[in-house]
């Protein structure tokens, strides 16, 4: 890795089909995955900028495919971040870079 890139946890640290909030210089991050494919997101729902997990690192996804913030109910898809249902239906979170490398850790970018 060179200096641009930090791991910020192993792949299986991710639920298949849930999320992870992982710290990424001092940002919290939500990590979902499906299968070995994984997207980073900042923990911020955009209808009223509040953390998307209610207690701090405990978000709800819903059948694998699409993460909830916790306060308004708002639904987000995992590949894109579009919420496809709630108060901020259209809108997007914001996304964060991140890929798995060969040693199957997640890494921000």
């Amino acid at each position: 890795m060179n200096g641009d890139t930090q791991r910020l946890c192993s792949l299986g640290d991710v639920p298949d089909g849930g999320a992870r909030v992982v710290d990424r210089a001092g940002q919290p991050v939500i990590l979902v995955r499906r299968g070995d494919s994984v997207w980073g997101y900042v923990n911020r729902c955009p209808h009223f900028s509040v953390r998307l997990d209610f207690e701090e690192g405990q978000v709800s996804c819903y059948r694998g495919q699409v993460l909830m913030c916790a306060h308004h109910s708002a639904l987000f898809r995992f590949e894109d971040g579009r919420c496809i249902e709630g108060p901020c239906a259209g809108a997007a979170l914001d996304a964060v870079e991140v890929r798995v490398d060969a040693t199957w850790s997640v890494v921000g970018l």
